[in-house]
């Protein structure tokens, strides 16, 4: 690959290339305001009902379609459709792209109203797979189903939204999409605020939240795709090859890029038998895993998935692109240059960040203790999960499907298998068996990485390791730097349940301040320069 050279996915305009690092800076900048937004929700939210039972009704009844979005924004659908989309936008035309997104609109936007439909109907039956632990508790399983009713047609709204976004992202035009979660988070939060306090139940508030933010999410990406002349206009035919081509595709993708997901989606069920709260805490924990994942991950996932696709495209994939090895690389060495300092400032900073965010209102002590270890169980899978979002386009974009599909069904057989194995035993000993099912799926997370990482050895699309001995050293150095600063300034735990909230904000906030310029610094010292960054030929 020429230096200089930087992989780029082809603007609205034409096939300029785009930086990848200015690419992922938007959609990571974007998803940054969605994650603070989505933090200063959960302080809302746990401010307005805690941990408690109806707490788990909602958070069931919103994980259940924010489960399948995942599935199909984020995951399955997204990893299907942007290869074909590309190849058809590639080597078919205009014409071939508006046959494709019209019909694709049509299959999909037709199950998903037919699904909906059912799911509406059959809302108790719903809750009672999703959560039987409910079972014991016919009110809090009412409640569940009832919040389900509300709640489920945002799998609708949001796949739709998810669709319109990968064409969006397949042109280039990646602000829109990256910002539309946003409209979630001020959603829910003006429903908390506003709507929650006229009403008896204020989960109730909450569920209409989601819904109208599905609305929002969708009506967004509509002036953006008018400008591409890309409207859909649906069409139900499951007989055109692109569609059928798709289809083919997505199926063993839903097992793939979305393990993760259903490791967490399993955790819930098995939760909902567990002592009242437990779904809160993994619920609470899991935010704020999330928050590096989304900002960082997802963002150079979104990026990354494209320009594979588009040098696929255009004249083959592995050992014989050398561009399309550099993109990986440089995917991997970007996700674990933030994926370890994350990891050691959330497992040294567990108790901290949970009292500076939630401990208000309804979210007490003893919550804080329990999603704090639930914190540092999914904070030990957090690399792995960043790792998994960045190596499954390199099957994806080669319309790969089987090897991360084989690789997905043995980490989440794995994690079943170690779910009761670490539940019973810290259940029994610690009261924390909670904990036991975040451990479970952080070492299913590592599994499917390793598997993954592995196969594009063996396929020779990667012949190298991913980040060269100097590198790693650098960023070793970096940790241990980070690690002693955030040691010598982080008060005593017993200061952080008596300061006040702005007190606890404005230590928190220096303690970020200290880590990050501990980090920052020995990185720069250690000869790691903006260039390294910005072109996949140094990323490693």
């Amino acid at each position: 690959m020429a230096e200089g050279l930087t992989p780029g996915t082809p603007d609205s305009q034409g096939d300029t290339p785009r930086g990848l690092l200015h690419s992922s800076a938007i959609v990571g900048g974007a998803t940054l305001v969605s994650r603070v937004l989505g933090l200063v929700r959960d302080v809302v939210l746990a401010n307005l009902v805690g941990a408690s039972s109806n707490a788990d009704a909602f958070f069931v009844a919103f994980k259940i379609p924010n489960f399948l979005r995942r599935l199909f924004a984020e995951g399955a659908f997204a990893q299907a459709f942007i290869p074909v989309f590309t190849e058809t936008r590639e080597q078919g035309g205009r014409a071939a792209v508006r046959a494709l997104v019209d019909r694709v609109a049509g299959v999909l936007g037709g199950t998903l109203l037919v699904l909906t439909a059912l799911t509406i109907v059959a809302a108790p039956a719903v809750a009672l797979v999703f959560a039987p632990g409910f079972a014991s508790d016919s009110g809090k399983l009412a409640l569940t189903a009832d919040l389900i009713r509300i709640t489920f047609p945002y799998l609708f709204l949001i796949s739709m939204t998810g669709f319109a976004g990968g064409i969006l992202n397949a042109y280039g035009r990646f602000g829109v999409p990256a910002f539309t979660p946003v409209l979630l988070n001020l959603s829910l939060i003006a429903a908390a605020i506003f709507v929650a306090p006229q009403l008896q139940e204020p989960v109730y508030a909450l569920a209409l939240g989601v819904f109208i933010a599905g609305l929002l999410q969708l009506l967004f990406q509509f002036p953006s795709l008018y400008s591409l002349n890309l409207l859909p206009r649906p069409r139900w035919d499951t007989a055109y090859p692109g569609v059928r081509r798709i289809l083919t595709l997505m199926v063993p993708a839903l097992f793939g890029v979305s393990v993760s997901q259903i490791n967490l989606l399993l955790d819930t069920v098995l939760a909902s038998f567990l002592p009242s709260g437990s779904v809160s805490w993994l619920y609470y924990s899991d935010r704020l895993t999330e928050l590096p994942l989304g900002v960082f991950a997802i963002a150079i996932a979104t990026v990354v998935l494209p320009t594979l696709s588009t040098q696929r495209a255009r004249g083959g994939s592995g050992a014989d692109a050398p561009a399309f090895a550099a993109t990986l690389y440089w995917a991997i060495a970007l996700v674990l240059l933030v994926a370890l300092p994350a990891t050691a400032a959330l497992l040294l900073l567990a108790e901290p960040i949970l009292t500076t965010l939630f401990q208000y209102g309804a979210f007490g002590t003893d919550d804080v203790e329990k999603s704090a270890w639930s914190l540092r169980a999914y904070t030990l899978g957090l690399s792995a999960f960043m790792l998994i979002k960045v190596l499954a386009p390199g099957y994806y974009a080669r319309q790969d499907m089987k090897s991360p599909v084989r690789i997905g069904i043995i980490a989440m057989v794995a994690n079943m298998v170690m779910n009761p194995l670490f539940i019973f035993p810290l259940m029994w000993l610690l009261d924390l068996g909670h904990v036991g099912l975040a451990l479970a799926t952080s070492l299913s997370a590592w599994l499917n990485a390793f598997l993954l990482y592995r196969g594009l050895r063996r396929d020779g699309t990667l012949n190298a390791a991913p980040v060269s001995l100097v590198a790693s050293l650098r960023i070793m150095a970096a940790l241990a730097a980070m690690v002693c600063g955030l040691w010598l300034t982080l008060p005593e735990p017993a200061w952080w349940s008596a300061a006040d909230a702005l007190d606890r904000g404005l230590r928190m906030a220096a303690l970020v301040a200290v880590g990050g310029f501990a980090y920052a610094v020995v990185l720069w010292v250690g000869g790691l320069r903006l260039h390294h960054l910005k072109n996949p030929a140094e990323a490693h």
